[in-house]
């Protein structure tokens, strides 16, 4: 079946259109979290959130009473300045609102020495395991010589 041609309208542009119809424009709480990647190794474990444009003042993070790792971003859209000048938004739709989210951490995790880095659009927040101190026993035997 060939596609209905309206009068002074060529085929392209309808493909496309009908192609493109259904992702039109999407509401911004469909794309309200950002994409997170947790990786381990022997020392660390680190976990990296995808924030483009994006800035480190957008984020707190935290560790919170009950010892969990508490990532929020909160980027407001009403007003910003870029040098000199200053703008709003007429329309915007690549942005996160806010973000909140909580990791329980393990209990080999050195809660004094986690440390956050913001890095073309990536959060990386890097949590240490702590260093087993190998204990030297009580009693030993004593050579003689």
């Amino acid at each position: 079946m060939y596609p209905v041609v309206r009068k002074g309208q060529s085929w392209l542009p309808s493909i496309f259109s009908d192609l493109f119809d259904d992702f039109a424009v999407m509401p911004a709480k469909q794309f309200a979290s950002p994409a997170v990647n947790i990786k381990e190794t022997d020392k660390d474990f680190s976990i990296e959130i995808a924030a483009p444009g994006m800035t480190k003042d957008d984020f707190n993070v935290r560790i919170d009473n009950d010892e969990e790792l508490v990532i929020a971003l909160e980027k407001s859209g009403k007003k910003e300045e870029k040098g000199d000048k200053q703008y709003n938004y007429l329309r915007r739709e690549f942005s996160y609102a806010s973000y909140h989210q909580s990791f329980s951490l393990p209990e080999n995790i050195d809660l004094d020495n986690i440390s956050a880095e913001m890095l073309n659009g990536v959060l990386t927040i890097v949590l240490p395991k702590k260093v087993e101190v190998k204990q030297v026993p009580a009693s030993r035997q004593i050579s003689i010589k």
